[in-house]
């Protein structure tokens, strides 16, 4: 089996088992990313449904808390219609009743004045009770006139005031009250599973809480305004009711940690494709450097190994020449040597900066078809596009391009086994020219279009699949230029394209 071939299926086959590995390898991860996020919003729903429960916990505190308040007011109205009563007694009646009931208020604290708002008593005022003023003014005044002050009228020239605010237990119940809202809002950002999560008002403008978020992003009410939009896609908010008939909304997300697990696998294999591919550009140009010295030593050795022969060669032809021979004989060798010499020298210019001369590439063409044709069969027929006298500079080293041509030649002679067409096109473009050298032999297949420039690759029992690649590397390293198969079909033939640019 061809090596090139074999190396196809090669690559093919550890393709094919790096795409399963990395497709199982993607399957398993996102499998234990879906897992980790139905854990994740089993979480954030138990989280959820506690919210709720402290949600209505709350609300039902401000509800007992506003029925102490009313409860409260009711005191204070008992107290009011007590000292009234007092007041418009005229000792008939046992005050006793009174008395018990202003004397068991020990937590509503209330202060009597004139109408002019003189005290007169007070209950329940531990903060000023060693210096309380005579006239209710001031701070004092201040915190008893949250709520509207009782009229107490004794007679209808004489009315007292009865000032009362909420008691001191009341007080630190509301104290509680708002720490429990202030706690229940610390809990939600704080025990959120770590998922990100913003808590607006009711119009879902105004943040009263987040967490997991960078709090100096927080600040940008642009980044608040779209985060909460992300979060609304991909979660339903929810919904909490608060003390007062407030409604407030809860938005959350998943965490970072389940977002980082699912761009995982993708990031991970992509640092392993960047770390082959650049392996491979490393071991590829190491390849290339290895034989480019493997390609220069052969052909300086060749080169070498012929040049001893030859000059020995070229003596004898000289002391023939001398001899009484057939001379028409010795021409013929003559040539044949002069050919060993242009060979020679093909090889020692491998390796080594080709001399460009601007030469007329048509002329160059001629030469080069007559050459093999003389030594090949006549039911080979050469044609090219353009007359002889035709003029088309390009810089060329004439004896590796005609080396290239040869090459192309006797590939298509052993294509056509020794019978058919070799046409060549010159097509004279701006600023560079094309020749398509097209045969009528057996064809490439297209998966092979690349391969024939491959060194060892040859469809023939005994090639050695070295021409192509010599032709390539004199084209490409050389001259600048690109060769490549143009065109083929199977049974019909193929054409190969060079592109030379000309000379200025």
């Amino acid at each position: 089996m061809n090596i090139y071939l074999r190396k196809r299926r090669w690559k093919l086959g550890l393709s094919i088992i790096a795409v399963l590995i990395i497709g199982c390898s993607l399957w398993y991860t996102n499998m234990l990313v879906r897992r980790f996020a139905e854990n994740e919003r089993t979480n954030v729903t138990i989280w959820a449904n506690a919210i709720q429960n402290n949600a209505r916990l709350v609300s039902y505190a401000d509800e007992f808390f506003e029925n102490i308040k009313i409860e409260e007011e009711k005191r204070a109205e008992l107290l009011a219609e007590t000292y009234k009563r007092i007041a418009n007694d005229n000792g008939s009646k046992d005050l006793t009743f009174y008395v018990d009931i202003i004397r068991k208020n020990t937590t509503i604290p209330v202060i009597l004045t004139t109408a002019d708002d003189r005290i007169i008593n007070y209950v329940n005022v531990e903060e000023f009770k060693d210096s309380i003023p005579k006239v209710l003014r001031g701070n004092l005044k201040d915190q008893f006139t949250e709520y509207k002050p009782i009229i107490v009228n004794y007679s209808p020239t004489d009315q007292h005031k009865l000032y009362y605010k909420e008691s001191l237990i009341f007080t630190e119940l509301r104290n509680v009250l708002d720490d429990l809202i202030e706690s229940f809002f610390s809990e939600v950002v704080t025990n959120s599973v770590s998922v990100p999560v913003i808590i607006t008002d009711q119009s879902q403008q105004q943040v009263y809480a987040f967490g997991n978020l960078d709090s100096l992003k927080m600040q940008d009410g642009e980044f608040v305004t779209r985060k909460i939009q992300n979060m609304r896609f991909d979660n339903k908010p929810i919904e909490i009711q608060l003390p007062d008939d407030r409604l407030a909304y809860i938005f959350y997300t998943d965490s970072l940690l389940l977002t980082q697990i699912q761009f995982f696998p993708y990031v991970q294999f992509a640092v392993i494709g960047i770390f082959f591919f650049i392996a491979y550009l490393m071991f590829s140009t190491a390849r290339k450097s290895e034989q480019n010295q493997v390609w220069v030593g052969m052909s300086k050795e060749t080169a070498h190994q012929l040049g001893t022969p030859l000059s020995s060669m070229l003596a004898w032809v000289e002391l023939l020449k001398m001899k009484d021979i057939d001379q028409e004989a010795v021409k013929e060798i003559e040539k044949d040597l002069k050919r060993l010499e242009v060979i020679t020298e093909r090889f020692s210019k491998i390796g080594s900066p080709a001399v460009l001369d601007d030469l007329n590439i048509v002329e160059v063409l001629y030469e080069s078809l007559d050459y093999i044709k003389r030594r090949t069969s006549k039911k080979i027929i050469y044609n090219i596009n353009l007359n002889r006298d035709d003029n088309i500079l390009v810089p060329l080293n004439i004896n590796l391009f005609s080396w290239v041509i040869e090459n192309i030649c006797k590939n298509a002679i052993d294509a056509m086994n020794g019978e058919g067409s070799i046409s060549v096109e010159i097509r004279n473009r701006e600023g560079f020219v094309n020749i398509d050298i097209t045969d009528s032999g057996k064809g490439i297949a297209k998966a092979n279009f690349k391969t024939v420039f491959n060194p060892g690759y040859t469809s023939k029992k005994r090639g050695w699949g070295l021409g192509l690649s010599l032709a390539k590397r004199i084209i490409n390293e050389y001259h600048n230029g690109k060769i490549f198969v143009k065109s083929s079909t199977l049974n019909q033939g193929t054409t190969f394209r060079i592109v030379l640019k000309k000379s200025l």
